[in-house]
């Protein structure tokens, strides 16, 4: 089976995610997650983007990045990835596939969907039922937003600005969008979309890279299909 088209614009805010092979654990303990972090921090000072938001998961990474022409994502990703992998073979001893083919790139429009996005990768703990409380979760971006913890890899969302006058009072509207955020369409375009956005957003998008914002698999319903 061909490969499907992948997004890869010159600047613009992604979402990033990258599987485990089979879903197999990528993170077994403190230390990988740290790893990972550290090496994540490291190609940041390389490549010039912004970090707005970001979790990991055992056996998935999400990432919400604004890159620049300077960026080129495909070979960030690939040396990140890479410098894993290498650590991961050398600490466990592991041979094989490591990661699920190549990294999924999702194209977002910079105003609420971006927060909103930031928003649902966050949540993925509490769904999974890893922790009850956000807060209690060390590897993502909640805390920075909602309770000003210091977190060097990030950028602020252009967004945060905009729920509050205040420090304190962009936290406290930040913790109460997590608890009322459901995000459903957002899991569907994750997963199956290239652009997420407004109507005209998707439009322009799909015009300008000439596919359509749907991915269509040998053997998946359509969107249509799936809406009836």
């Amino acid at each position: 089976m061909p490969r499907i088209a992948r997004i890869l614009p010159e600047e613009g805010v992604l979402h990033i995610l990258a599987r485990g092979n089979n879903q197999q654990w990528i993170f077994h303990n403190d230390q990988d997650f740290k790893y990972y972090l550290k090496l994540l921090r490291s190609y940041k000072s390389k490549h010039s983007f912004f970090l707005y938001h970001y979790c990991l998961m055992n056996n998935h990474i999400h990432l919400i990045l604004e890159i620049t022409p300077k960026t080129n994502l495909a070979s960030f990703m690939k040396g990140l990835n890479l410098s894993y992998f290498n650590y991961y073979k050398r600490k466990y001893g592991y041979t094989g596939h490591f990661w699920q083919g190549r990294f999924k790139s999702l194209l977002i429009e910079k105003d609420k969907y971006l927060l909103a996005c930031g928003v649902y990768i966050e949540r993925n703990p509490i769904r999974a039922k890893i922790v009850k409380r956000p807060e209690d979760y060390p590897y993502s971006s909640y805390n920075f937003y909602a309770l000003g913890e210091k977190d060097l890899l990030l950028n602020v969302d252009p967004l945060y600005e905009d729920l509050g006058r205040g420090k304190k009072e962009r936290q406290e509207n930040y913790k109460t969008l997590f608890l009322e955020s459901r995000g459903d369409n957002i899991k569907y375009k994750i997963f199956n979309g290239r652009f997420l956005g407004s109507d005209s957003f998707v439009k322009k998008m799909e015009e300008k890279f000439r596919v359509k914002d749907i991915r269509q698999r040998r053997g998946r319903p359509s969107e249509e299909k799936v809406r009836k």
